[in-house]
């Protein structure tokens, strides 16, 4: 299990986890510069800044310098006029020193900007879509169709954390999710920032009875882990705190922002923000709690191993990210089908990461194609659900329904 393939696929896994549950590190932040069609932007006003992958900027300045007109910007709800139309966006504001700062992408969406990051030069690229600038790349991704009693399921294989390279999404994905009743989801990330999510993972993850780390993991492993922190800018006791499985995943999203592969820019949350402009319900798979208990349940020897092999894999993961990426964009199966048979070697990791979440999530779907209601669901959740022995078409194949790769 001590191998790339198997840290890289918790990406594809679990959205809880790399979405929200790493606790916030102090670390130094390299500055972060937008163009808006070729233009640098200038700001008077507050600077861009990242949080935790996601790229903030001054609402006010940013939209300036697209051409579109600010309105409003009240209890985290946008109000914004793009070419004579009204346009309202639904996302959390942060306000530094009297500035409201937005994600980057979100508002570059929703007012008809191609949102692009250039990773060597850490600069976001929006470019007004129909230029001959605009980036048409995307990617094939991954697809079924399930129907039965007059019901209709897309199940859509998400990457939680991506990149501008993704997008546009072909045709058949804006299609079907135009057509869709219901938005389904593992978690809805727009809520990632929840006090009640951050207590959660606080109360699960860290110790209460006056031990630390070092007290539950091995020296080795322990000094291993001080020296990674310590590269990154970070003091080696600054995870003292939490246990391993904490760790673990706090290590993994902050190797992927300096990949350039971003929550913000993940599918299913590309897919709520549409949901919001629509304003059709978000359905939740799962909960918080189911994940966050998952790993905390672990065994003592298993959470340590997985840290293990995040530390000795640490700095690879960039590359490994980037095929990760190549084989979602390709819609490459096989390849899928390989990552998720790295979870094959474990039965602990396997059985609570994918048999057990897997058969849980297509009783649901199950449920959905049984209604009587006669709609449309959307359903989005990592790619690795999907395929293999213990996979939800297999699972869905089993409860007698014809599952079409689209």
């Amino acid at each position: 299990m001590k191998n790339w393939k198997h840290m890289l696929l918790s990406l594809t896994i679990s959205v809880g986890l790399l979405a929200s549950a790493a606790p916030a590190l102090a670390a130094p932040q390299e500055e972060t510069s937008i163009k808006v069609n070729d233009q640098a932007v200038e700001y008077t006003a507050g600077s861009p800044i990242n949080n935790k992958g996601t790229t903030l900027v001054p609402l006010r300045s940013t939209l300036d310098a697209m051409d579109v007109k600010l309105k409003t910007a009240i209890d985290d709800t946008i109000t914004v006029v793009v070419d004579g139309k009204t346009i309202t966006l639904k996302n959390k504001l942060t306000r530094i020193n009297g500035v409201t700062y937005a994600p980057i992408r979100i508002i570059g969406d929703a007012t008809g900007y191609e949102v692009n990051w250039d990773a060597k030069t850490r600069t976001v690229l929006l470019v007004s879509k129909g230029t001959e600038t605009a980036a048409q790349t995307g990617g094939r991704g991954f697809m079924w169709e399930v129907e039965s009693n007059g019901n209709t399921v897309y199940l859509v294989g998400s990457m939680h954390l991506a990149d501008d390279s993704f997008y546009p999404l072909r045709e058949e994905f804006e299609e079907a999710f135009a057509e869709a009743d219901y938005l389904g989801v593992e978690l809805d990330v727009s809520k990632a920032t929840d006090e009640a999510q951050q207590q959660l993972i606080l109360d699960l993850g860290s110790y209460k009875d006056g031990s630390t780390l070092k007290d539950h993991i091995s020296s080795e492993t322990y000094a291993k882990l001080g020296e990674i922190l310590k590269k990154n800018g970070l003091e080696p006791d600054v995870l003292d705190e939490f246990k391993p499985w904490v760790v673990e995943n706090t290590l993994a999203s902050l190797k992927t922002t300096p990949a350039g592969y971003e929550a913000t820019a993940g599918v299913d949350l590309y897919f709520v923000q549409k949901a919001i402009e629509r304003k059709i319900p978000v359905i939740e798979l799962e909960s918080y709690e189911l994940q966050l208990n998952m790993f905390n349940n672990f065994s003592k020897e298993l959470q340590e191993e997985n840290l293990n092999a995040t530390l000795e894999n640490f700095d690879v993961l960039d590359d490994g990210m980037n095929q990760l990426a190549e084989m979602w964009k390709t819609g490459n199966d096989e390849q899928l089908l390989e990552f998720t048979n790295n979870y094959t070697d474990n039965e602990e990791y396997n059985k609570a990461m994918l048999v057990d979440r897997n058969i849980g999530m297509a009783d649901k779907i199950d449920g959905y194609l049984k209604s009587d209601k006669k709609e449309e669901y959307f359903i989005v959740i990592g790619a690795a659900h999907y395929l293999g022995e213990h996979g939800i078409v297999k699972l869905l194949e089993d409860k007698g329904y014809s599952v079409e790769r689209k």
